[in-house]
């Protein structure tokens, strides 16, 4: 399957065509208004950092894993020890909503935004509901066996999944406010490397609601109509913005370097 990605444009108030936005774009939004401002009307993205090339490495593992099961119409093994009543789900359409760039979408008709995001994986349960799967992988001294308490940085992924959830709703599914994940944990515990990383997996829940989706497009929608640019944001852990903070702070030197040369002559 092959993907044609049409290069973003800058948004245009009371432009006529649907304006795409990622679930990437609504968590920037939730972090910094001001940043997704300068990204939607401007194109001036934020700093990306380096790839997670182990972590893709290890969700299309993952998937591969799954779709084994997927095929056969069986619960994998860990669906089975975490006593999780639900087999990898079968779409004709799920290599697409498992795809960056084309995802699950949906036209919200109200702001005439093209919301869309792509999704790791989804189970389906007994009732009939699809469950949101999101795989995780990192490397810490002890196993992660659960999101950390709401107000950390782990309010990013449940947001992710609680967006997915809605995109899937939005579609006419019958969605489980319950979704998993499946997060694997590179051990440091042992001996040596040996030119391999040994990972223990585990499965938890999180029920959220995607309630707050709806409204936030609506003020997404507000917000790049705007010709003013929004203040400088807080970030998801309570503090300023370090995006903006850190423009700020480089304009500022940069005005005192020019005057002070100014000066001098």
């Amino acid at each position: 399957m092959s993907y044609t990605r049409e290069r973003s444009q800058p948004y245009l108030p009371g432009q006529k065509t649907p304006f795409k936005l990622s679930r990437s774009k609504i968590e920037l939004f939730m972090q910094c208004q001001r940043c997704f401002w300068l990204d939607a009307r401007l194109k001036i993205t934020r700093p990306s950092g380096p790839p997670f090339n182990i972590n893709k490495a290890i969700d299309e593992l993952f998937k591969k894993e799954f779709d084994g099961y997927r095929a056969k119409g069986e619960p994998h093994p860990l669906m089975l020890d975490n006593q999780i009543k639900a087999v990898p789900y079968q779409h004709d359409d799920l290599d697409t909503w498992r795809y960056n760039f084309t995802g699950i979408t949906t036209l919200h008709k109200p702001t005439n935004l093209h919301i869309f995001g792509a999704v790791d994986d989804i189970w389906v349960n007994d009732d009939g509901e699809l469950i949101v799967v999101d795989y995780k992988a990192t490397a810490k001294d002890k196993p992660v066996t659960a999101l950390g308490p709401e107000g950390t940085w782990h309010d990013m992924y449940r947001r992710q999944m609680e967006v997915y959830q809605w995109l899937l709703r939005q579609n006419g599914f019958a969605v489980s406010d319950t979704g998993y994940f499946v997060y694997a944990t590179g051990r440091q515990d042992l001996d040596g490397f040996n030119n391999r990383v040994e990972f223990v997996t585990h499965v938890f829940p999180h029920t959220g609601s995607s309630d707050w989706v709806e409204q936030t497009i609506v003020a997404m929608k507000a917000c790049m109509d705007s010709d003013t640019m929004p203040p400088i944001g807080t970030a998801a852990m309570g503090g300023p913005c370090e995006f903006c903070t850190y423009a700020r702070q480089r304009t500022e030197l940069t005005l005192e370097a020019l005057k002070s040369k100014i000066s001098k002559k």
